[in-house]
């Protein structure tokens, strides 16, 4: 972000972070002494990316001052109750009289104390470089209006963020029910029958992969096409693109090829979910490892057997069949993938399930949307408010 020079206003001043607030880096904390579970008798423990966990209230490890009202954390936590440790990986920052602490939180974020890191092997702040930094300082009435002001739109970003957690709970139930037949499109009661994973309605089939899906080994032919990596959650991207540096290799004549409609995933990481759907691109290539294969689709909907295979019993089912595979590299081929049975309804049921997931599936695609612009704003409100460029009625 250009942050040029602006005159401060009137009752504005510039001065160095450590004269409106005291720093103190956070003490070494053993991992021994981190619990997952919340107790009583245990404090929050914070590092530079967050809760880590808590700790006894009886360690000796410092316990620094109260969070909130009475102190902010540099980072991205901004109000506990109650006292907390800090370690070593983090700063803890509590204003001086005169300085509101909302304000601080929203300054320390602003100033982008990242890029005062030292280090090579493991960069981290120095309270002794950072307390040096200078910034805008307005009076503590604009102060507390600038932070009210922010806060609204911190409000509005949890509100949606919180939205759309819910909703993804209500999608990941939804979709459970209805990719195995618990629940039916028209509310029609079926009985089930017992699978080895899971149950599945009477009237549906239960099958192999191998009798709608082939293997598709085409190799690479142009060096043009771009390469392509699953992941977890995103399914296809662009490997380049989404990893900020290649990690494939600069020989991709062995590479195979991947049209669109058609799936994939890497033989050694699909126990973790990652397996995918081409649909953003026409074609591409992805690395040996991967196994391709196409759907026959007069008998699947692509669309429902990609959602069926992201489902975390599909997930447990392709970790067991791993473990049982006769490839000691721990890896997934199409001979022991094919073999997997899948629920299978009518093709017109099939389309049915996957087209009200994607409406469910789309609205939350347009609050994450939604949720990105107020945070696009509010990054742009921060630059406007903190540098004086805007002022805001006390």
């Amino acid at each position: 972000m250009n942050r040029k020079k602006l005159e401060l206003p009137n009752g504005w001043k510039r001065g160095k972070l450590g004269s409106i607030c005291n720093l103190q880096a956070g003490k070494f904390v053993a991992a021994s002494d981190i619990s997952k579970t919340k107790k009583v008798s245990f404090y929050p423990c914070y590092g530079a990316n967050g809760l880590r966990g808590y700790v006894k209230k009886n360690s000796h490890n410092g316990i620094f001052p109260l969070i909130g009202r009475q102190g902010a954390l540099c980072g991205n936590i901004k109000k506990v109750k109650g006292k907390f440790f800090a370690t070593e990986h983090a700063v803890v920052a509590t204003p001086k009289l005169n300085t509101e602490v909302n304000w601080l939180y929203f300054q320390l974020i602003f100033a982008d104390l990242n890029k005062y890191a030292t280090g090579v092997a493991q960069p981290g702040l120095s309270v002794k470089n950072i307390k040096e930094v200078f910034i805008s300082i307005p009076p503590f009435s604009e102060q507390k209006a600038i932070a009210n002001l922010l806060s609204t739109w911190d409000e509005a970003i949890d509100k949606i963020e919180r939205l759309i957690q819910a909703k993804e709970k209500i999608l990941q139930h939804t979709a459970k029910c209805l990719l195995f037949g618990h629940k039916k499109i028209n509310n029609q009661k079926v009985s089930l029958l017992d699978s080895t994973f899971f149950k599945y309605p009477c009237d549906w089939k239960l099958i192999k992969i191998a009798m709608i899906a082939k293997e598709i080994s085409q190799r690479s032919e142009h060096a043009d096409l771009t390469v392509l990596s699953c992941s977890k959650y995103d399914g296809f991207v662009d490997s380049l693109a989404y990893f900020g540096k290649q990690v494939f290799s600069n020989d991709t004549s062995n590479y195979k090829v991947i049209k669109k409609g058609q799936f994939g995933y890497p033989s050694n990481h699909i126990e973790e979910g990652s397996i995918g759907l081409l649909s953003h691109c026409e074609k591409g290539i992805v690395s040996p490892i991967y196994v391709v294969f196409d759907v026959n689709k007069e008998k699947v909907c692509p669309e429902y057997l990609f959602k069926l295979l992201k489902t975390n019993i599909f997930q447990h089912i392709f970790k067991v069949t791993t473990s049982a595979s006769v490839d000691r590299r721990g890896s997934l081929r199409w001979k022991d993938f094919s073999k997997i049975k899948i629920p299978l309804p009518p093709l017109d049921e099939q389309h049915q399930i996957a087209e009200t997931l994607n409406i469910v599936q789309k609205e939350i695609n347009l609050l994450k949307q939604l949720s990105e612009k107020y945070k696009l704003q509010k990054r742009g409100l921060m630059q406007k408010l903190l540098t004086g460029e805007w002022r805001v009625r006390c």
